[in-house]
């Protein structure tokens, strides 16, 4: 028996040894770091040169990414990143990145994912981290009543971005509104044809993908009609169907419009619509007094969205979704085991796992509270009201170029325009200068239809967009559209 334990130690040791080198002692972590900032240093002084789209410049090697029994350096791992991931795509840590809604990847964010790793806090369970679901807990507090105005009962949970902020909020206002199984065909959702996709996914995974679907016709400006609201719902009600939630955009992927809010939250509360707001593009240009202005009647919603990784430039990763009343968010979402009873908070207070589908989750509050704090408010204001100025700036210049014409005026940061040539086909022609932008590869464009033409778009909303960047891209347009 003791020779067998004896044999038992030798083995526990032998692997022992090999399992520890996942442990680096202090010398091999400051090589590994080293590399990772000299990398990262090299990489942001190289963003001026490197363009913001290369198609098929290097195609990945799909064996570059294999894995083998023994180890490889830090060196060797960077230059595949550097190769194979790097090496073709849309770069989004460009300043000239202006497709889709674009980001940044601010710098202390990754500082603070590197101290949330190194330190492994988990701040799902507050039990776990009473600190780090504290500080995420402020930070939502913040968003919910100071940014939005929503009343004191809000709560919110921090998500890994809007899509999965929308499908809390919808389950949400599935259980809140009592809409079960046999509810579903009858169950009525009012949103627009600009109502970003992820909604409708939402609907689907939610388990209400059987429910009646209204598109709601829409202004000029590409925003939710109040007037055929109203009708939609009247006569769905006359038909036996029970209106249930109205989804209101604040700021649209496609055209940046925001929906009339303040209306559409009269028709919610005259006939008993959960109204829920996606303002995951726009909400946190609140921070401005224009923001403000256009987005008045968000502190109305039922629900709402947000996304930090758009309007505060954090890296890809981080959503928010906010609650009016935060029990609601946690009706939907708490659920327990009994391995957890250790964990239950004495002071009944919800912990960030009982608001939202995660349990394991990362610290993502460290990487939006750290640049905040670092850098204040202020400049996080600027260059949003940056942007909306660079957005008219934009349209301004395209309206006196030969041969543009120009969407509405924007109501944030995104403007739509193509180009019209004296001869042929307009999409043909437009499809054609999106690939000309794109094979130059210094700045990066992104298109959309509009009442079924082909519309070229600027997303203006990357915190390292300025004046150079948009002059730079409008020059751009202006020699491809010549040879056009």
């Amino acid at each position: 028996m003791q020779q067998t334990g004896s044999r038992m130690k030798d083995q526990i040791r032998r692997f022992e040894r090999l399992a520890r080198t996942l442990d680096p002692d202090p010398q091999a972590r400051a090589g590994m770091t080293r590399h990772a900032v000299s990398f990262s240093d090299d990489f942001l002084a190289s963003l001026p040169g490197r363009g913001t789209y290369r198609r098929g410049s290097h195609k990945p090697d799909p064996g570059a990414f294999g894995l083998q029994d023994g180890p490889a350096s830090m060196g060797e791992a960077l230059a595949i990143f550097e190769q194979d991931v790097l090496g073709s795509g849309i770069n989004p840590a460009s300043g000239s990145a202006f497709g889709y809604i674009p980001g940044g990847g601010i710098y202390p964010s990754a500082l603070a994912d590197y101290l949330a790793d190194v330190t492994n806090q988990y701040s799902g369970v507050s039990f776990a981290s009473p600190g780090g679901a504290q500080l995420e807990r402020s930070l939502l507090r913040w968003m919910a009543t100071e940014l939005v105005g929503l009343p004191e009962t809000a709560g919110g949970d921090l998500t890994s971005g809007g899509s999965i902020a929308n499908l809390s909020a919808i389950v949400t206002a599935r259980e809140a509104c009592g809409i079960r199984a046999r509810d579903v065909e009858r169950s009525v959702v009012y949103l627009t044809a600009q109502t970003h996709h992820c909604v409708d996914k939402a609907l689907r995974v939610a388990g209400l993908g059987e429910c009646v679907v209204r598109r709601v016709s829409m202004d000029a400006g590409w925003r939710m009609s109040p007037r055929a609201l109203i009708e939609q719902v009247s006569l769905d009600r006359a038909d036996g169907l029970r209106p249930w939630m109205v989804v209101a955009s604040a700021g649209t992927t496609h055209v940046g419009a925001v929906d009339p809010l303040d209306a559409i939250a009269d028709i919610a509360a005259e006939h008993g619509l959960w109204n829920h707001v996606d303002a995951a593009y726009g909400g946190f240009f609140l921070l401005t007094e224009h923001g403000r202005q256009r987005l008045a009647g968000i502190e109305r919603a039922d629900t709402v969205v947000l996304d930090p990784h758009k309007g505060l430039f954090l890296p890809f990763g981080t959503g928010t979704v906010l609650a009016r009343d935060e029990r609601q968010l946690a009706a939907a979402h708490r659920h327990t085991a009994n391995y957890m009873q250790d964990a239950h908070a004495d002071d009944g207070a919800f912990s960030p796992a009982d608001l939202g589908p995660e349990l394991s989750r990362p610290f993502r509050g460290l990487r939006l509270w750290l640049p905040l704090k670092l850098f204040g408010l202020e400049p996080f204001r600027a260059a949003l009201e940056e942007k909306l100025l660079l957005a008219r700036y934009f349209r301004q210049q395209l309206l006196q170029m030969p041969g543009f014409e120009v969407g509405p005026e924007p109501d944030l940061s995104v403007v739509t325009y193509r180009f019209i040539p004296e001869h042929g086909d307009a999409d043909e022609c437009n499809q054609r200068l999106l690939q000309a932008v794109h094979t130059d590869g210094h700045s990066f464009i992104s298109s959309t239809r509009l009442d079924d033409q082909f519309v070229l778009r600027l997303a203006c909303l990357h915190m390292r967009s300025h004046l150079q960047q948009v002059d730079e891209l409008l020059a751009l347009l202006a020699r491809e559209s010549e040879k056009l």
